[in-house]
């Protein structure tokens, strides 16, 4: 009689050699019909779009470039379907650019699909160490391990893009504090609002001091300061940075003292930290008595008790 992990190891070989069977047959091209963008999009394109050009002039991401280009339609369409499955499009895509991110949300989809592609890749390898120990003699124990894997790098991606958006809006606070009172300084120098923005964005570095650079692009490619300061709230969910930029609009559209504005904000954002710092203070003061009443108090309890138990050991004859 044959083993059940050699049987279930057998069965999921057969699973794997059949898929492969299956996908070589689908791209065959008596097959394979071919769509309408196929059939009619040589006749209206001109030139290359920029995904195209893209794709034809960039560097390759492995030692194996050939094998890159030959998987890379079947990676985008299952990056379609994994972006219609999840859905959330907008949220990522101001999630990203919250993290300053300079990739797409189609780029991150594959990325996510990479990520879901090596946790189901280390859950096979791990499935069948288990099955060749005998640990687990059930294939469907198996299946849904991958499944569990596979979803739970997906999801990882995910919550690591959520973990950047939330380290890069904290360092954008600690440099907030440092930043207004620079530019306060250049307002009461003398200096306009833009050319304050100018001289600390060039003399500072920083997540803030790099959203200030992108706003003065913006505003020399024809956008107003508003506008583009605007972009720089819309970017990020800091309350401070809001009333920043309003405080800024205000002062260039109405010519109010701009330099107590931003001395007052500062103020009011070191005011935040402290207060952030004490409350983390006092969790972590919750946190630390968890070692001391479970450990530390149990084992000087039982060396003050110790001697007296052993007199009375020794007393009782």
């Amino acid at each position: 009689m044959t083993p059940a992990p050699t049987s279930a190891l057998g069965a999921l070989l057969g699973l794997v050699v059949a898929t492969g069977v299956l996908v070589s047959v689908s791209r065959v091209p008596a097959f394979r019909r071919p769509t309408l963008e196929d059939r009619v999009g040589p006749y209206l394109r001109d030139t290359h779009s920029p995904l195209r050009l893209a794709l034809l002039t960039r560097t390759p991401l492995s030692p194996f470039p050939t094998l890159e280009r030959l998987l890379e339609p079947y990676v985008a369409s299952t990056a379609d379907l994994l972006d219609r499955i999840l859905g959330g499009s907008s949220s990522v895509r101001r999630r990203l650019e919250q993290a300053g991110s300079t990739i797409s949300v189609r780029a991150f989809r594959v990325e996510q699909l990479v990520w879901g592609a090596v946790a189901l890749g280390a859950s096979i390898v791990i499935g069948l160490l288990l099955i060749s120990n005998g640990t687990v003699q059930s294939p469907l124990a198996l299946v849904v391990l991958c499944v569990l894997a596979s979803i739970g790098g997906v999801l990882a991606r995910d919550q690591r893009l959520t973990r950047q958006v939330r380290d890069r809006e904290a360092r954008m606070m600690a440099e907030f504090p440092t930043i207004a009172d620079l530019l306060a300084l250049s307002v009461a120098a003398g200096e306009g609002a833009v050319g304050a923005l100018e001289r600390v964005a060039r003399v500072s570095h920083g997540e803030l001091s790099r959203e200030l650079r992108r706003t003065l692009a913006e505003a020399r490619t024809g956008a107003s300061l508003v506008v583009a300061l605007e972009g720089v709230a819309e970017r990020t969910s800091l309350p401070a940075l809001s009333r920043f930029v309003d405080g800024v609009a205000v002062a260039v559209e109405r010519g109010t003292p701009l330099a107590d504005v931003l001395r007052a904000q500062a103020a009011d954002v070191r005011e935040v930290g402290k207060r952030a710092l004490l409350e983390a203070g006092g969790r972590k003061e919750i946190a630390m008595m968890v070692p001391v009443v479970f450990f530390v108090l149990p084992v000087t309890v039982l060396f003050a008790l110790f001697p007296g138990f052993v007199n009375l050991t020794l007393a009782v004859p």
